[in-house]
């Protein structure tokens, strides 16, 4: 998405009906194009960054009272002149709106248009451009905070330092190659060594791209187990609504069944699954093959056993190589026929804990569990969480080993910078400063048209 000098427009509200709707447009000669369907109160001039107030024209018909405002480059948010009209929230004059200024020269924004402007005129980078996207669909306050932390800024700096490091460490192999008198080559090349690993070692520990689509995605939590366990009442429970049909008649829940919550700012989202055994009822057979598939998804598998009645064989149809990382003894207020070291031996190394989905006992223990699966929250605004900066970060760090093994191998220094070139680009990738059109069309292609 190469920028071009039209003026483009689009809804930067979300469609339907509101108490306000905002058009927004940008490009060279937007004022023009605003004033020839908005008509200032009194004759007033608009002014830098100041609403005013007025009508929108339809020719010499009043469609609207509206309040416009300019925003004059390069103090936009796109660095160029940006205008926005705030009118009345339907979405019929929106639409009218929109036609007017398009019969007036000016075209539809693009997808991410409006930010993509902002990138390209080097308002932010592109670390911070997706950043906007993130904070548009953050599900929890976990994902606005690593959005905000994102769009502040730590990710470019992070990157940057490393890029620095690496022209730094390009530089001392040129001045080797180029004044061998002077530099030792084989100390420049221990020394560079040395960095390679070092700054390798740092991107690793900085990606965590598992973090990233928990924050964005969530914890994806399932609830597994054999008919009549409690599966259903306990997605209920921890809703706090009755949101799974519930009944005595083991099979009730015939497919998988998914809602989320935030449990201390997390994002979980929880499958209710069919119970798990063998059955001649074809549509259940579906629903147990879907659980099945949910159960290999997941990043929690939760066992849930119902502790009032001894364990059986149908507790062992699961897929292949099931191992809970949680078992939820269910129905506590009755008397146990499960004890805990008895699953521990079916399976070892799961968590356990005991609830009763009738009077909600356990189950602020339970919801503690289930977050302390997920990554700790990284406060460190460095941290690559995002999988294409991690992608690419792994990359560099692929080149600055090969770096180090070129080195080591006695390879001349110029083998080696070509690596450290290499570290350098797949680095820049990130920020946007090793432009890719392909990257950057994928990237805004996801964004909503008015952003």
């Amino acid at each position: 998405m190469l920028l071009d000098r039209d003026i483009i427009a689009a809804q930067a509200t979300a469609p339907g009906e509101g108490g306000i709707a905002i058009v927004r447009l940008s490009g060279e000669g937007c004022e023009g194009a605003l004033l020839r369907v908005f008509r200032p109160s009194a004759g007033r001039p608009l002014v830098n960054r100041r609403l005013t107030f007025g009508h929108l024209l339809d020719g010499d018909t009043v469609i609207d009272e509206a309040m416009a405002v300019m925003m004059r480059a390069p103090h936009s948010y796109t660095r160029e002149d940006v205008a926005e009209i705030h009118c009345h929230g339907s979405q019929a004059l929106v639409s009218r709106v929109l036609a007017l200024l398009l019969r007036e020269g000016v075209r539809m924004a693009r997808p991410g248009e409006f930010t993509c402007r902002a990138f390209l005129n080097g308002r932010i980078d592109l670390t911070q451009a997706e950043a906007v996207m993130r904070m548009i669909r953050a599900g929890s306050d976990r994902a606005l905070r690593s959005a905000v932390r994102q769009l502040e800024g730590g990710v470019s700096a992070f990157v940057r330092e490393a890029r620095a490091e690496i022209t730094a460490m390009l530089a001392a192999l040129c001045a080797a190659v180029d004044f061998p008198d002077e530099v030792d080559e084989q100390e420049t090349a221990e020394d560079v060594r040395a960095r390679c690993l070092s700054l390798a070692a740092r991107l690793r520990d900085a990606c965590d791209p598992r973090a990233g689509r928990m924050e964005d995605e969530g914890l994806r939590v399932v609830l597994c187990g054999r008919p009549n366990a409690g599966k259903s009442s306990l997605l209920n429970a921890l809703l706090g609504g009755e949101r799974a049909i519930v009944t005595d008649i083991p099979g009730t829940t015939r497919d998988t069944l998914s809602e989320s919550l935030q449990i201390d700012g997390l994002r979980v989202v929880l499958t209710d699954t069919a119970g798990l055994r063998e059955t001649g009822d074809a549509v259940e057979r579906i629903g147990v093959a879907r659980a099945q598939k949910a159960i290999a998804e997941a990043d929690v598998r939760v066992l849930v056993v119902d502790a009032s009645v001894p364990l059986c064989e149908e507790e062992d149809v699961m897929p292949d190589g099931f191992a809970p990382e949680l078992i939820v003894l269910n129905k506590s207020d009755l008397p146990a026929q499960v004890g805990e070291g008895e699953l521990a031996a079916r399976y070892p190394g799961a968590a356990q804990t005991t609830v009763c989905c009738v009077t909600g006992e356990g189950l602020d223990r339970l919801r503690a569990q289930l977050v302390s699966f997920a990554p700790a929250e990284d406060g460190e605004s460095s941290a690559l969480t995002q999988a294409r900066h991690a992608q690419a970060a792994l990359r560099a760090c692929k080149s600055l080993d090969d770096a180090d093994a070129a080195l080591a191998d006695g390879m001349p220094l110029d083998v080696a910078a070509v690596d450290l070139s290499a570290a350098l680009d797949a680095l820049g990738e990130i920020t946007g400063e090793t432009l890719r059109e392909d990257v950057l069309d994928e990237i805004f292609s996801r964004f909503c048209v008015g952003k």
